[in-house]
């Protein structure tokens, strides 16, 4: 398998697959493609059906998306237990990575992720307050119910979509209660984080939070 991914620092949709398969120990080829052109990257837009990154390659199979490339790879492979095997929580995971996929959009406007960024708080309104906060009772309800350390018990898919939230909460400085600080720690002390977040580091290109 191939994962075309964007830049390291800002992508954070190249992230979430890109942690869950580093972390599960999933073989797959890394093919960084920069967000450093004016209208995009010529190559995004020749290989990938969204004109976006990530996309997955899997023989004849182009597959777009983040949670689509998670799942597919944690259907072919149920031994990694991206998905949790218990059919309640493989439900609940799924409802976690949907909301993500597709709720939070103040947050994710007002805060774009950047590995780099000094933690630093800015000035956000009510929409970002109350996306925070809905993060914040998700992570407690589940970390509650499974027992941790994960939101399932176990890393799965919904800690995978959740990184990206980890890196914003800390580089924007986010007030964070007990429980919230405690997840975020065990996220950042993943080999697979820590991997990301310093290739992230080590780049110097610099990309406007439109692009992204």
């Amino acid at each position: 398998m191939k994962l075309y991914i964007g830049n390291k620092n800002y992508s954070s949709w190249s992230f979430r697959p890109w942690i869950g398969l580093r972390h599960a120990g999933i073989p797959f080829e890394e093919v960084q493609l920069w967000f450093d052109h004016d209208h995009g990257h010529p190559e995004i837009r020749a290989m990938s059906p969204s004109g976006k990154v990530p996309v997955l390659a899997d023989g004849d199979l182009v597959l777009p998306e983040s949670l689509a490339i998670l799942d597919h790879v944690a259907r072919k492979l149920p031994e990694t237990g991206l998905w949790p095997a218990d059919p309640l929580w493989r439900s609940r995971a799924m409802a976690m990575a949907c909301e993500m996929a597709t709720g939070f959009s103040a947050l994710r406007a007002a805060c774009p992720m950047n590995m780099r960024r000094t933690p630093a708080p800015i000035k956000t309104g009510a929409e970002v307050a109350g996306d925070v906060a809905r993060i914040k009772t998700l992570w407690g309800k589940a970390l509650a119910d499974s027992g941790g350390p994960f939101l399932c018990g176990s890393f799965s898919i919904a800690d995978a979509m959740f990184a990206p939230v980890v890196n914003r909460f800390v580089v924007y400085a986010f007030e964070t209660d007990a429980v919230t600080r405690a997840y975020m720690d065990r996220m950042k002390a993943l080999p697979a984080w820590q991997e990301w977040e310093q290739a992230g580091f080590a780049e110097d290109a610099v990309v406007a939070e439109e692009e992204v």
